[in-house]
């Protein structure tokens, strides 16, 4: 189990690790929407999840999906970080015949626990994994990351009404609020409602968070592994592109191709030079 520091050093290294497939790959990646949520998948993967790189489909495992599915260099650039796979993988992200497809696909690489990209149903699929761990009486848990932009879609709140129901205390989503979606800010394309209010009037525990604070965030954690009878939404207020200054709350950074002078930038900036 990793401490904060070294849980922080882990993040860079993911973080690292988007751009750099970001810029090889030569396609147009998705490096904003993947390093807001850094830190969080980092501390799921390097400190509370039961993941084995030798047996990626082990039944009593605990399982990610990232529902925002675009922002699959942040899954990828962790699963590598734990073994599943080697880096020269990377060139080949988003192009055919790679095992590192524009978003997680299940089957086609090791680690990745179900196909998403199609926004909305992430939260609902994990419900069904949660139900039915618990019909097995499994103790592993299903963690959820939804973007803030993603909440417009019906079919998310269709799960959050559910979710309580069965007492999925095995559920815990967390919501990237880092205040865009693909075609601008959203709070210009659908004002939003306070989060943490509407999860807690549906019947989950919310919790609010800065998403690049390690020590919030393990709290946070360890406060939804703990809770006895209901799903927990952990809201976390995030920067797109966070740690790369030029990425940092410019939008045109959702999908866009790194020059190899801006690549040097980043990495530059994220090695701390």
């Amino acid at each position: 189990m990793k401490n904060i520091r070294e849980l922080e050093a882990v993040a860079t290294k993911i973080r690292k690790n988007i751009i750099e497939m970001s810029y090889l790959c030569k396609r147009a990646a998705h490096p904003g929407p993947a390093l807001s949520c850094a830190d969080i998948v980092a501390a799921l993967y390097f400190r509370f999840m039961d993941v084995d790189s030798e047996n990626p489909l082990k039944f009593d495992r605990d399982r990610f999906i990232l529902s925002k599915g675009h922002a699959s260099p942040v899954i990828y650039a962790t699963l590598c970080e734990k073994g599943f796979f080697e880096k020269k993988e990377f060139n080949l992200l988003r192009h055919p015949g790679g095992i590192l497809q524009g978003h997680p696909t299940f089957g086609s690489t090791p680690g990745v626990d179900m196909t998403t990209g199609s926004l909305g149903n992430g939260l609902g699929i994990g419900l069904g994994m949660a139900y039915y761990l618990k019909l097995k009486n499994q103790k592993s848990k299903v963690y959820v990351i939804l973007g803030d932009g993603e909440l417009n879609e019906g079919t998310v709140w269709e799960a959050i009404m559910y979710a309580p129901v069965k007492k999925l205390n095995n559920l815990i989503a967390f919501v990237d609020k880092n205040g865009f979606q693909s075609s601008g800010p959203c709070n210009d394309i659908l004002p939003q409602r306070c989060f943490l209010e509407q999860f807690r009037s549906f019947g989950w525990d919310a919790i609010e968070i800065d998403g690049h604070n390690m020590n919030q965030i393990i709290d946070a954690i360890e406060t939804a592994n703990n809770s006895v009878d209901k799903p927990t939404v952990i809201i976390a207020n995030t920067v797109k592109g966070k740690g790369v200054s030029f990425m940092e709350n410019d939008n045109s950074w959702h999908q866009k191709i790194l020059s190899e002078e801006l690549y040097e930038k980043a990495l530059s900036e994220l090695s701390g030079v």
